[in-house]
């Protein structure tokens, strides 16, 4: 399979599949000198890890990352850092009787169709379990750019949104939710559950802020960092929609609504903004403002309610997913957005450091 790379300067390649022995990344043109151990990975790793939660799969993974090459005497040498987390709780009977049919909304059909075969056996390179790689890269990639702040925090659930009026930073780590308002996790509390409970699943929005980016970062037509950040967001498997700045809500808006003034900044320096309708970003640069995109993802596919489904051989079926699935995706997927917003940026300083200095 190709195209499993992203990336121009700093690049990764993440490799492996859902019930495999192990999955994992190579990071490429990661800069040398960076203090780099398994213990700046690993948090970012248990932020995603499952089975943390009954709002999650309960697949037990201590997803314990480790650094095969790439670094000596505890720093990053410029060459390839090669990452490998092991699969240690795999139940691949669980998914036995969907082997000759596919399950809707999924990409068993899409991969049957392009490759002529599919490892049914959690969905193999299109399940969610390859995001555990990236989350690893995205780790490294911070190393990259200590300027900026990245947070990202799921923003609606089903449809429930927060209300920005009770939007608390400190509170998106005390709920298994990430949320940053307290009243809409407690509510997402009986949304999710009684999802799972009655073998469905929900989607949900991350919203991510990066701050600190400064301007000049990204370029004018093919190197855009709003696409580039597009790009790495949809590749997030469940994605289904990503929005920069106001996003579509930017078309029913009028121009001067949309517009983001400009005053004088104190002390000679850049402009001060008055409003970031645009996300931070500008005919694909960045302008010195936040960055902001919000990511959509669907509601998980693997379900336990039946869907009508043909086998492989073409006859009509239903389908009924088993196994451990989280019944709204969405939530483990935010620091997975963290990671991909992380991996673009540094990308793009490097990018703009080989042709700006």
């Amino acid at each position: 399979m190709s195209w499993n790379g992203f990336g121009r300067v700093f690049r990764f390649t993440t490799w492996g599949e859902s019930h495999g022995p192990a999955l994992g990344a190579v990071v490429d043109g990661c800069p040398p000198g960076l203090a780099l151990a398994e213990g700046d990975i690993q948090p970012f790793l248990d932020a995603r890890r499952p089975g943390q939660s009954k709002f999650t799969t309960q697949r037990q993974e201590p997803d314990a990352v480790r650094i095969l090459s790439g670094t000596f005497e505890g720093r990053t040498t410029g060459t390839p850092i090669s990452l490998m987390i092991e699969n240690t709780d795999q139940r691949s009977k669980d998914y036995a009787q969907i082997a000759g049919a596919y399950r809707p909304g999924h990409a068993d059909y899409a991969y049957d169709a392009k490759y002529g075969l599919r490892d049914h056996r959690g969905g193999g390179r299109s399940s969610a379990r390859e995001t555990a790689a990236r989350v690893a890269a995205g780790a490294v990639a911070r190393l990259v750019i200590p300027e900026v702040s990245i947070i990202a925090y799921v923003a609606e659930i089903g449809g429930d949104a927060i209300d920005p009026a009770a939007f608390d930073a400190e509170e998106i780590a005390r709920n298994p939710f990430f949320c940053p308002d307290a009243g809409a996790a407690r509510r997402w509390e009986g949304l999710v559950d009684q999802a799972r409970k009655s073998g469905s699943s929900l989607g949900a929005v991350v919203e991510c802020v990066a701050t600190g980016v400064p301007a000049g970062w990204g370029a004018p037509i093919y190197a855009k960092l709003d696409a580039d950040l597009a790009g790495a967001m949809m590749g997030i498997n469940a994605v289904k929609g990503v929005e920069i700045g106001d996003g579509f809500g930017a078309a029913r808006l009028t121009g001067e609504q949309n517009a983001d003034p400009m005053r004088p900044g104190e002390g000679g320096g850049g402009p001060r903004f008055l409003a970031n309708h645009a996300g931070g970003i500008a005919g694909g640069i960045s302008t010195g403002q936040p960055v902001v995109c919000r990511v959509a993802f669907k509601p998980t596919s693997s379900i336990l309610t039946p869907v009508e489904s043909i086998t492989r051989s073409g006859e009509a079926t239903e389908v009924r997913t088993r196994g451990r699935h989280d019944p709204c995706v969405g939530i483990r997927g935010t620091p997975v957005v963290e990671a991909m917003m992380a991996l673009v940026l540094a990308d793009h300083k490097l990018l703009h450091r080989a042709q700006c200095g």
